[in-house]
């Protein structure tokens, strides 16, 4: 729908800038207008006070831009154009002054004249009235004398002259076209963007103006928005390399190993991903693992798995009788009726034919069966030496060939190619036959004679029918779909209505039309048809093939989950006895047999065999096998992980498959250990190993791009910062930005950052709370969980009334280690630490030291993102070398999640490089919000 808008205003533009011509203001004014109602200009309207619609287009009117813009657009063609325009009009001025007569009157009696005379008189007798006038034209230029040649003369030359200042018009408008677009595409368009920008003032990007939808986003998981990075290559790289071997993907969690392992069994010619338990048991895991390998082979091969239902026999079968029966009366409900009409239609003439050569056929076929009975005979009877030699001999070639392949394959061959050409060839012989009918071609030619036109216009509008209708069919099979929008649109869904509708038009066009109807009307077209349509199904029963055998590692496969998934029982009874009137003796004999589930062992080596044949058949086939097990790292520590890679051992190493296997740093810093005195089962276990880092900067930026159109170059740095890279949080910092634009009301980064950094701050002190609630507190320490509850209880419901307060707080807190001790005066050294308290346990320490920590590095980023001149801010950051890189935010971030005695002085650096005090200063720091309190409905006030 918005490409059809999109192609409607840009016609219409055109179009009246073709009509304008000459008015460039005009049209430079209706482009203005179209630059700025571009969408990416009038999404920025409105946002900032004295940027709105009037007020661009009022500078852009000025003669200042308008000189500027048309620079950027020279229209010297359009310029020449209008000059001959303009030159064309005076020569026709000139020659309408120059006759006595009314030009228009003049050539409006000859053209009237010369229409009605083709009218009523046909097209020879208006050019023998050309003829004619052009005699006249020449007695009257040799009598030059004649006032009447004169006038004559000159009324024909304001004719000609007005034709050619009509061609010269339509010149002018096609060029003033042309330089509407170039104007815009070039001059205004780049040039209100621009003037747009310039009029949002400083960072006009942070600007923060929401889509409708932001389904990349939403979404995180939907296909269409995965982008290439280091890792997915370096993976690729690896499976080509190594032809088998087990590949360890490593990274910290939300950093896409998952979608990493998707992919890769995506891509693979075959491939199987399973999820590691959280609590697991090796057999239960190796045999849901077998069940997956089964069943996703058996829909490769094209078979559906069987589904072992909990009904009793009776009522399976009762379903499978009804779903047979429902299958089959749909279809008689198409058959029984369809067979019905032919046969009533073709009945006649399928008699009428039979009646006519029944008895030769008949005669035919006897004549060859008395022949072959007495063949047979003759070699039964022993008269005929050398043909019962070879009958015998074909006997044993027979038998001998009942497991050579060659035989019933080169059968299959004759029959699909030699009956497809016979069932051809019957249809367009029997369609032949309407050319070489006598009877047909008279009655073609009587309707020639009598009724030319009526033929004719019969036959080129059932032809353009026809060809309608075969266009309509193949676009209909093309299984063509395109996004547009949110929907997927189908043409075969669209087009088959269109297409049967057309159909039918043209059989009613055919019986309805009296030419058409008496050309059908032929006695022998039933029987045609009947021959189209035994040829049409002879030739389809060359696609005929007989049901193929199940392949050997299907039946395999099918046995396999037969015995993973069921217990099979068989009883065996035996009862003898005999019976007189008095008395009955008997006994009764049973045995049962029950199959035994295959324990971890057998289960081991079953799965290794049956893997191993199907990555021999796939590679053969030029596929690559692929078995991917995510989620290792949800087994908890890394001694799980271990143990869980030392029980799952047994079944990597199968060749020609690939393993990958998703397992968390510390497992990943085992193998890189290998070789080391420490050693452990990832030595053994693993062949090569892919760290997923974070995404960097440039990562992030693509990611986000592809997946919103909405998110610019600060609201990234922000959401990578908080993020640290991690691709989860990215993706939920993306879409948390517009919660927080919906809280504030605000369009502007500063407010809209300053919430979500809060409410983050909110969501991990309550984290902090909790495990400080484990705790042991005396009446001494109390001031520490008084400090933390103050600045929790100000986060916890933040309010721009009290965003002094808040502040205030947090600064307190982020350079304050212990309560209400400071740090010494060089607090920007964190290794200048106030002594132990005795009275505060480690573990109360260590939380304590993170919360403020990370205080540290909410403040930092408040100061960055919640602060006017953000990209001038940038600029100077980044001439302070490494440490004023917007991706050191991120390495910050990252630094959190190991030491916080590691993080503070990277946060150190960092200030400094973007001058930010490494002191408290608690009134000076940020400006105050401009958004609105929604509680208390007032802006705040912040002394």
């Amino acid at each position: 729908m918005l490409r059809l808008q999109a192609w409607l205003e840009l016609w219409a533009a055109r179009a009246f800038d073709f009509v304008d011509g000459v008015d460039k203001p005009a049209i430079y004014q209706r482009r203005v207008l179209a630059a700025v109602d571009a969408p990416e200009t009038k999404r920025l309207l409105g946002k900032r006070a004295g940027v709105d619609r009037d007020a661009v287009v009022e500078r852009m009117m000025t003669t200042r831009y308008h000189r500027f813009t048309t620079l950027r657009c020279p229209s010297s063609l359009l310029d020449r154009a209008i000059e001959d325009l303009a030159e064309a009009w005076d020569k026709h001025e000139r020659a309408a002054r120059a006759t006595q007569w009314n030009w228009r009157v003049v050539c409006s009696l000859v053209a009237a004249g010369s229409l009605a005379l083709l009218i009523f008189s046909g097209l020879l007798a208006l050019l023998i009235a050309v003829v004619v006038a052009a005699v006249i034209m020449v007695t009257l230029f040799i009598w030059r004398g004649s006032r009447l040649w004169s006038n004559l003369r000159q009324c024909l030359i304001a004719a000609g002259l007005k034709g050619a200042w009509l061609v010269q018009r339509i010149e002018v408008g096609a060029c003033a076209a042309r330089w509407g677009e170039e104007l815009q595409e070039t001059g205004t368009g780049p040039v209100v963007a621009d003037l747009v920008r310039h009029m949002l003032g400083d960072d006009p990007d942070s600007l923060f103006i929401p889509d409708d939808y932001e389904w990349g986003l939403r979404a995180p998981r939907a296909p269409g928005f995965i982008i290439e990075n280091g890792a997915r290559r370096q993976l690729e790289r690896k499976l080509t390399h190594l032809e088998d071997g087990t590949i360890a993907v490593c990274g910290p969690r939300g950093a896409g190993k998952s979608t990493l392992l998707e992919q890769c069994v995506k891509k693979a010619g075959f491939g199987v991903i399973v999820q590691a338990p959280a609590t697991y048991a090796p057999h239960d895991f190796l045999l849901s693992l077998s069940v997956q390998l089964c069943e996703k082979y058996m829909r490769v091969r094209g078979y559906e798995p069987t589904s072992f239902a909990r009904l009793s026999p009776a009522r399976r079968a009762l379903r499978r009788v009804r779903l047979q029966a429902k299958r089959l009366s749909r279809w008689s409900s198409f058959a029984v009726p369809a067979t019905a009409l032919v046969v009533l239609g073709l009945s006649a003439s399928v008699r009428s034919l039979y009646e006519q050569y029944a008895t030769s056929a008949s005669d035919v076929a006897r004549t060859y069966t008395n022949a072959l009975r007495s063949d047979v005979t003759a070699i039964w009877q022993g008269h005929t030496v050398v043909a019962s030699l070879a009958v015998t001999i074909g006997g044993i070639a027979w038998w001998q060939s009942r497991h050579a392949a060659w035989l019933p394959r080169m059968l299959g061959r004759l029959w699909m190619r030699g009956i497809r050409p016979i069932g051809l060839l019957l249809a367009w012989a029997s369609a032949a036959t309407l050319l070489l009918d006598e009877q047909l071609r008279q009655r073609a030619r009587y309707l020639h004679n009598t009724q030319p036109e009526a033929l004719y216009h019969a036959v080129g509008y059932a032809g353009v029918l026809l060809a309608v209708w075969w266009f309509l069919r193949f676009v209909r099979d093309l299984e063509v779909e395109f996004a547009l929008g949110r929907w997927h649109i189908f043409l075969e869904r669209i087009f088959r209505p269109i297409t049967a509708a057309a159909g039918i038009y043209l059989l009613l066009f055919l019986i309805t039309n009296p030419q058409m109807r008496s050309l059908l009307a032929d006695p022998e077209n039933p029987l045609r048809l009947a021959g189209i349509i035994a040829g049409v199904l002879v030739s389809k029963l060359g696609d005929w093939q007989p049901q193929s055998e199940e392949p050997e590692l299907v039946t395999r496969c099918q046995n396999h989950l037969y015995r993973l998934q069921t217990i099979q029982q068989a009883t065996h009874g035996l009862t003898t006895g005999s019976t007189a009137q008095i008395l009955s003796l008997g006994t009764n004999h049973s045995a049962s047999v029950s199959t035994v589930p295959p324990n971890y062992p057998e289960l081991v080596e079953e799965f290794r065999e049956l893997l191993r044949c199907i990555a021999i058949e796939r590679t053969e086939a030029g596929k690559t096998v692929v078995i991917a097990i995510d989620e290792v790292d949800r087994l908890g520590a890394d001694t799980d992980a271990l143990a869980f890679l030392r029980e799952i051992k047994a079944i990597l190493g199968v060749p020609l498959v690939h393993y990958l296997i998703s397992v968390a740093e510390d497992v990943g810093a085992a193998f890189v250990r290998r070789g080391l005195p420490h050693r452990d089962a990832t030595d053994s276990s693993l062949d090569d190993i892919i760290h997923v880092q974070p995404s960097t900067l440039s990562d992030s930026r693509a990611i986000l791009a592809k997946r919103s159109q909405t998110l610019k170059e600060p609201h990234i740095l922000l959401a990578h910062a908080l993020s640290g890279g991690i691709l989860r949080d990215l993706l939920r910092y993306g879409l948390q930005l517009r919660e927080a634009q919906d809280k504030t009301q605000s369009y502007e980064l500063t407010d809209i950052s300053r919430q979500l950094i809060l409410e983050e701050l909110a969501e991990t002190f309550a984290g902090f709370r909790t495990l400080l609630s484990k705790l042991q507190w005396s009446h001494d320490t109390n001031g520490i969980l008084a400090s933390f509850r103050t600045l929790s209880s100000y986060l916890r419901d933040p309010c721009p009334c009290v965003e002094a307060d808040v502040l205030r707080t947090l600064d307190h807190f982020a350079f304050h280690a212990y309560g209400a001790r400071p740090f010494p005066a060089t607090a920007g050294d964190s290794s200048h630490r106030p002594p132990d308290d005795p009275e505060i346990s480690s573990s109360a320490r260590q939380l304590i030291d993170e919360a403020s920590t990370y205080a540290y590095f909410s403040l930092t980023l408040l100061d960055i993102f919640s602060t006017d001149g953000l990209e001038r801010r940038t600029q100077l950051a980044a001439g302070h070398g490494q440490d004023g890189d917007p991706e050191r935010l991120a390495d910050a971030r990252q630094e959190l999640g190991i030491s916080p005695y590691s993080a503070r002085p990277l946060i150190d650096s960092i200030r400094k490089a973007w001058s930010l005090p490494l002191g408290p200063a608690p009134d000076s720091r940020i400006p105050a919000s401009t958004a609105r309190c929604s509680r208390h409905r007032s802006r705040p006030n912040i002394p």
